[in-house]
This record gives structure tokens, sequence and C-alpha cells, in this order.
């Protein structure tokens, strides 16, 4: 596959020349060279090389039990870990020591991308964020930070702390984030929707990916 096939599909990750961010920071510096990515043969194990960090590990996951992710993760690190001369950068005060000050601590993302196209419907993340934000969570475009949301109103969904919190916590917060944006999103569809007997229209839960 071609690297931008690759960047679609979430399996790689993007130019980082063009993050002005990382760029003035430095991490960007002699991009394309030392970085890339190992892919597990089914493609739900990613760990990308040379990215914000060394290494970057990514359990993916389609449907609705996230914990299916997180065990997969757990195994996927275990096996890193077992490696002679790899060793995970951990300070006993502070945790997992990271590029990004805000991955300190636990060091784990969980997000979900999920479709919200009601709620997403005027091309913005806005209503989705008054909802997820009192709750902890960050609402991002499909392709990460300071990216627009996918033309399906699909929105990355993760709570935003990392440091001081549980990896426990982290799902928790997840769920009920999850749930709550959800019935919103069906609230908005029942809203809108114009000619449904009483009122009514079904509506299917939406498959999500998950993602640590």
């Amino acid at each position: 596959a071609t690297y931008a096939a690759l960047v679609d599909e979430h399996i790689m990750f993007k130019n980082m020349a063009d993050d002005p961010y990382l760029v003035a920071a430095g991490i960007a510096a002699d991009w394309p060279h030392g970085r890339g990515c190992y892919v597990s043969e089914d493609r739900s194990v990613v760990v990308w090389v040379g990215e914000e960090d060394h290494l970057r590990v990514i359990s993916m996951h389609t449907g609705t039990v996230l914990s299916a992710a997180f065990d997969r993760l757990r195994a996927a690190l275990d096996v890193l870990g077992g490696i002679d001369g790899l060793a995970f950068a951990m300070s006993p005060d502070y945790g997992v020591v990271t590029s990004c000050p805000t991955n300190v601590g636990s060091g784990m993302r969980a997000s979900v991308l999920l479709p919200l196209p009601r709620l997403t419907a005027d091309g913005t993340d806005t209503a989705a964020r008054a909802i997820a934000t009192p709750l902890g969570l960050s609402v991002r475009g499909v392709g990460g930070e300071h990216t627009p949301v996918g033309a399906d109103g699909t929105c990355d969904i993760s709570p935003s702390a990392r440091f001081c919190i549980t990896e426990a916590e982290i799902l928790s917060k997840l769920y009920s984030g999850l749930e709550l944006l959800k019935q919103h999103e069906d609230d908005a569809e029942l809203s809108t929707d114009v000619g449904a007997p009483d009122g009514h229209t079904e509506s299917d839960t939406p498959a999500i990916d998950s993602r640590m």
C-alpha cells in the first residue's frame, strides 16, 4: 500500500512536516527519515516508529466492546517489554515519560471514532464539544488534532486527562461520554426527521472504531 493509503486507513501517521507545532518543537526534524510502522497481519495492532515518541503502540477494534482493544494493547506491550534492550521510559513520580506533556502519566490515549451526523450537521464539532467537554472528553477530527470532522460526521472522542488517572478510569470516562453523545445524537435525529409515523424514527447503533 502507498503511504497516502496507509494514512487514510489510520495505519500510518500523517506527514509531520505539515504540522507547524511539531516543526516548531523540532519533533518533525529530518522527516521522513527514521519513521515507519509495524503492522500486524490482521491490522489490529500497529507500532508507530519515530512519530512524537520513539514508539507508539496502537490497538484497534471495530465494535462497542472497548475492553477488547485494551486487552490486545496490554498483550502487545508485554511482548515489546520482553525484548532485550528495550525499556519504556518511566518516572516513579510522573509515570510514563512522553514527548508531549499531555500524555505524561498513564501514557494511554483511548479514543473512539464515532459517527455523529446530526450533531455535526453544520460541518463543525461545536455541538459535540458542548456535550463532551464538561465530561472531560476531547473531540477531534478523524485525522487527529487540528483536523475537521469526517464527511459523514465522524469524530474522534477521547478523555482529555492522562495524568493522575488510571487506565480503568480512562475507559470509564469514555464509556459514559459515548453513552451521552449517542443519546443526544438520537434526540437530534428524532427532532429533525420529518414524516416518521407518530413522530417515531428508528436509529441503528453506529459502528465505532476504538483505538488505544
